[in-house]
């Protein structure tokens, strides 16, 4: 049980940490990514306004139909496209990745490259 507590803090510390030094803005909001064993999501945020501004997970309807499990890369690449192309028709160019203290690599980096081929600059 302490093990675990002891991965818990060290986990929230990381993401104290990136949060720390990125801060979503109008111009450029911020790309929080989620994860679990099963599912990935992805919002985008306006941390002035308090605002999610679009948000996809594996969860929604349009990318259950896609892939059937959502806890691989290949639902990753299928959620980072649909969120690259739900920001570009609001308008959204620039975000600012924000990785919640997660390494990136695998899933993380699967969907950041899919957003980026769908029009983000991150």
């Amino acid at each position: 049980m302490r093990r675990e507590l002891i991965k818990n803090w060290r986990a929230v510390r990381r993401m104290r940490r990136v949060r720390k030094k990125i801060n979503g803005t109008p111009e450029r909001p911020r790309l929080a990514v989620s994860r679990s064993n099963r599912h990935i999501g992805a919002q985008i945020i306006d941390d002035m306004a308090g605002r999610t501004l679009c948000a996809v997970n594996t969860d929604s309807p349009g990318v259950r139909e896609q892939v059937g499990y959502g806890g691989n890369v290949k639902a990753a690449a299928v959620v980072g496209t649909l969120l690259g192309d739900k920001a570009r028709q609001l308008g959204i160019g620039q975000v600012c990745l924000d990785r919640r203290g997660r390494k990136y690599h695998g899933r993380i980096k699967a969907l950041a490259d899919a957003a980026r081929e769908a029009g983000l600059k991150f």
